[in-house]
């Protein structure tokens, strides 16, 4: 059984509880460590960027009126450094409590309060890093920058329609506990999922398929509403193209990428730069592929959207392999995300309970899960094993794919990816939804008086 998670668990040199000693192992030189926390954090301040860049993709695909999204996604950002830092980067990174939630109390407050022993804060490596040497200043920059760009894939189907300060109190329970789950569960290499096997390279779950879990529910609470308002539909929010937002946000989240996907191998090698050609490579595959096949429907030249929407595809469905995968198929899976996106916009529409003109369902959540489950098929163990997977408690690394003679082992791996994804979607969704109708019942529900 393979045991893979995003980052290689390993400690530091300090003394350590014995229930985290079994993933412990050597940390690298000095030059190496410097050289890993640059590359870290330079990748953790693009992830950042990409919070604010889908504030520029809504007001790219909505219209300059909704300039109210970029207040919105400052205010996830803000709200995102601050919570993480209060308690949710512990629920997430920290030692598990039984393989579930990371130890709130670890690391302490705010990352060690006022005391000047923290955990690893200054010197050494934090607990689980210490295979590259990343201090909990550089992980927690990371880290926080992940939880930022979720919350803002998920807030893209609160627009014209939610309370901004609804939204904020909805964020607070995301940071602490909606998106740290399924962090602690398949990041953390003490996560009951991790222990499993559960791969999942940048965030295929943790971030795509989680965000539009809690989108999910997040839409049920706007249709429960609005139904009260005596509506047969949900009101359809408009497109009103502006290209050159929509060119800035797309070139933002690209570049962005770089930082999301080739920074998640939490070192600077060659491994690295690889990631970065998969990363690439499936995004314009995946342009290239929308472009074809929409000009096929339509007979006519696709517009911007569509080229926004072909990249992104290809960015999301690499986004779970990236570190497991050849270039050639990287290009493989970029090529299937045109259709795939373009059958999932289709079968998305058909419901008009809802309104998702950003495109969470069809690109994050179908895109996400679909590369998890391709894991199992097109891994190859050579390229996982240098990007940083690990050996832990005697199991292999990630399997080499079906397409790849994995056999076996394989369709066991393909076993567990479904397991994480039923386990993640079902949670997420569930503390999603109940988190909106408590706050709906708080403040007289989350809809705004000037609805379209």
């Amino acid at each position: 059984m393979a045991n893979c998670w995003k980052h290689a668990p390993s400690l530091n040199l300090d003394p350590i509880p014995d229930s985290e000693q079994d993933d412990w192992i050597m940390a690298p030189p000095l030059d190496v460590m410097l050289a890993n926390n640059l590359w870290v954090i330079i990748c953790g301040l693009l992830v950042f960027i990409m919070t604010v860049s889908v504030g520029f993709l809504e007001v790219g695909e909505l219209g300059t009126d909704m300039e109210i999204s970029l207040l919105k996604t400052m205010l996830i950002t803000g709200s995102a450094i601050f919570l993480m830092a209060f308690i949710g980067f512990n629920t997430a990174f920290a030692p598990t409590l039984g393989g579930i939630i990371g130890n709130p109390s670890y690391n302490g407050l705010f990352l060690g309060g006022f005391s000047s022993d923290a955990n690893q804060l200054l010197t050494g490596a934090w607990w689980s890093t210490s295979g590259q040497g990343l201090t909990t200043g550089t992980y927690f920059l990371f880290e926080t920058a992940f939880a930022s760009v979720t919350l803002a894939l998920v807030g893209v189907v609160v627009l014209r329609k939610v309370k901004l300060q609804a939204f904020f109190a909805y964020s607070i329970v995301y940071f602490i506990l909606i998106w740290n789950l399924p962090a602690a569960w398949i990041w953390n290499p003490q996560g009951w999922l991790a222990r499993m096997g559960m791969a999942d390279f940048a965030g295929g779950l943790v971030v795509h398929g989680a965000a539009g879990a809690a989108g999910l529910g997040i839409v049920l609470q706007i249709w429960r509403e609005e139904q009260k308002r005596g509506r047969i539909e949900s009101i359809q929010v408009p497109y009103k193209l502006n290209s050159g937002w929509l060119t800035l946000s797309i070139l933002l989240l690209w570049i962005g990428w770089f930082g999301f996907n080739p920074g998640s191998v939490l070192a600077f090698n060659n491994s690295a730069m690889t990631v970065v050609l998969t990363t690439f490579l499936a995004a314009a595959s995946s342009f290239l592929s929308i472009m074809y096949f929409r000009y096929r429907m339509t007979k006519k030249m696709p517009d911007l959207i569509y080229a926004t929407n072909g990249v992104l595809m290809g960015l999301i469905i690499i986004t779970p392999l990236a570190g497991f995968v050849s270039p050639a198929s990287a290009v493989i899976l970029g090529l299937i995300g045109g259709p795939l996106f373009l059958a999932g916009e289709k079968w998305f529409s058909r419901f008009k309970w809802f309104s998702d003109p950003v495109g969470l369902f069809p690109g994050h959540l179908l895109g996400g899960l679909f590369g998890v489950l391709m894991i199992a098929f097109f891994s190859q163990r050579t390229f996982a094993v240098a990007s940083g997977n690990p050996v832990a408690q005697g199991n292999s690394p990630i399997p080499n794919g079906l397409l790849f003679g994995g056999g076996t082992a394989a369709l066991q791996q393909l076993g567990i990816e479904a397991l994480g994804i039923a386990a993640v979607m079902a949670t997420v969704f569930v503390l999603s939804y109940l988190s909106v109708w408590i706050i709906s019942r708080a403040m007289h529900g989350i809809l705004n008086r000037e609805q379209l």
